[in-house]
């Protein structure tokens, strides 16, 4: 499996000068046109995909539904990632700060069209910008995350510009708007359009089903050449072997993220199908619920639950072998970000578990297999759900749990169930798998676990924590930043205020008679992009 270097896989953190203008943003450097023979080939691709979230695409609901914005080739952003998760210019050809870093002036590409026809002005960027900060604060995709709720956005058409003045820097502006949250849409067309987002990507929405997928074709107005594809049928699939039969069926010629490891390495081994595995950025954790009044609220069996499982086994085992590597760290240990001078205290040692329970009064009072706290039988709200192996890591750590007497309730539903009990905080374990580099750092990934934001779903509270946090949004020194990175890293680890599972390795694959060209990025926000070709006809 093909793993980025430390080296290339770290964010620098430093100001970014003013960037050049690359030829396309399909999520990273634009490859050469296909071709004559490819022009011939089949114009359809179907794709088979996890359903993340029903419904319309949007980037203001919630994350998911921002990222199938830019996952579906729909949207984009003024500013990209690469292989490298560093972005580079899209609908913006370059950026440049000014003021220490608080104003930053964006000059946008021309000749760029929404696909309703509309151009694409600096006054529809500044319109798109408002619309999704106004909006989103209203949902769970929390655009100030990525730019300033005050901040001032002020469009010149003439020049071209985009300019945001902030109260605070920002290391790194063209990042923060490379998340899916900011893609420009044309604000008003995507009001009166009963398909959904109107963007500027190589593809626009004719149809959608709800829990089948979307019906999509070809942007008219595109403005990076011509669409490779006249129609992407966007198939919901299962986790398991549903994609990989699917592929075998000839039903899908491209699919995301196959989880069934004996069915990976057979395709792998099938010279029929290409298999590109990337190693992402992704760590797959569950929340720990520490609301006061919740069992989780105690320290000493969130010690007991970390030494009671074995991650390294875990992650070695049939079903999982290979897709994740572990570690106890919320930052996988390929970005860079001090892995390796971390220590934990909590390595698995069941009996040592056991002790921690028994001296904090933890114990199985009645005989019954499971140990009481506060008076009652201990039964943990696990929640999960069918994606990225997350209910094979959950069924592995009840069973582990179970053994050192702590009982599970497991809780497995869709995607949109887990994160609406997430944010209702109708959990006590709640596995998922995120994206650490959200906007090309983990800033925002680790404020997760910052007492002050909406989005301590854990409820974790660290004075040593939170003071680091703070200082970690604003410096602009990169070592230091590290230093920091690695502080809050080991807080967490010394907390116990995280169960990890491991860091997840991205894969897709295709059909090589069907497709010619595809491409995994480390950052999962792109899948249908203008890189992905028909095979040449034969």
């Amino acid at each position: 499996m093909k793993k980025l270097s430390k080296k290339s896989a770290a964010l620098l953190v430093a100001g970014l000068v003013t960037c050049s203008l690359l030829a396309g943003c399909g999520g990273g450097d634009k490859k050469p046109e296909a071709g004559k023979d490819a022009k011939a080939a089949a114009k359809v691709l179907n794709f088979g995909c996890q359903m993340y979230s029903d419904g319309l695409i949007d980037p203001t609901l919630q994350t998911n539904t921002a990222w199938n914005v830019s996952r579906f080739g729909v949207g984009q952003t003024l500013f990209t990632f690469d292989d490298n998760v560093k972005p580079v210019p899209c609908l913006a050809e370059s950026a440049t700060p000014s003021d220490g870093n608080k104003t930053w002036t964006f000059k946008l590409k021309k000749g760029i069209k929404f696909s309703n026809g509309v151009e694409m002005t600096a006054t529809k960027v500044k319109e798109s910008l408002d619309w999704v900060r106004e909006k989103g604060a209203k949902g769970s995709t929390r655009p100030d995350k990525f730019l300033d709720a005050k901040a001032v956005v002020t469009a010149d058409d003439k020049a071209g510009t985009i300019t945001i003045k902030s109260e605070k820097a920002y290391a790194n502006m063209p990042a923060n708007l490379a998340d899916p949250a900011m893609c420009i849409l044309d604000y008003t067309g995507s009001k009166n359009t009963k398909t959904g987002i109107i963007g500027t990507g190589p593809y626009m929405v004719k149809s959608f089903k709800d829990h089948v997928g979307y019906e999509m074709v070809a942007n008219p107005h595109y403005w990076n050449g011509k669409a490779p594809f006249d129609t992407v049928n966007i198939m919901f699939m299962g986790d398991a072997s549903a994609k990989a039969n699917a592929l075998r069926a000839g039903q899908i010629d491209l699919a995301e993220n196959i989880m069934n490891v004996a069915d990976l390495k057979a395709l792998q081994a099938d010279k029929k199908y290409t298999v590109q595995v990337t190693a992402g950025t992704r760590c797959g954790f569950s929340w720990m619920n520490m609301k006061e009044g919740r069992p989780l609220a105690n320290k000493a069996l969130r010690q007991a639950i970390h030494k009671a499982i074995d991650y390294k086994t875990i992650c070695k085992s049939n079903t999982i072998g290979g897709l994740y590597s572990p570690g106890a760290a919320v930052i996988p240990s390929s970005m860079g970000y001090g892995f390796d001078t971390l220590k934990n205290a909590y390595e698995y040692d069941p009996e040592g578990a056991k002790k921690i329970l028994d001296e904090a009064g933890i114990k199985d009072t009645n005989g019954d297999g499971i140990r009481e706290l506060n008076g009652q039988n201990i039964q943990l709200r696990y929640v999960s759900y069918a994606n990225r192996l997350l209910n094979d890591f959950s069924d592995a750590h009840t069973q582990y749990l179970k053994a050192v007497g702590i009982g599970v309730k497991s809780e497995y539903g869709s995607s949109d169930d887990q994160w609406n009990k997430l944010v209702a905080g109708e959990y006590d374990l709640n596995n998922n798998n995120w994206n650490t580099m959200i906007a090309g750092a983990p800033t925002v990934y680790m404020g997760n676990w910052y007492s002050k934001t909406k989005d301590n779903f854990s409820h974790f509270k660290n004075d040593a924590y939170d003071k680091a946090y703070e200082e970690l949004q604003t410096t602009m020194d990169q070592k230091r930043y590290h230093d920091l990175m690695v502080q809050l890293q080991q807080i967490l680890i010394d907390e116990s205020a995280v169960l990890v599972d491991g860091y997840y390795n991205a894969c897709i694959i295709f059909n090589n008679e069907k497709v010619g060209e595809a491409h995994m990025y480390p950052l999962d926000y792109y899948w249908i992009t203008d890189r992905i070709k028909p095979a040449a006809k034969k």
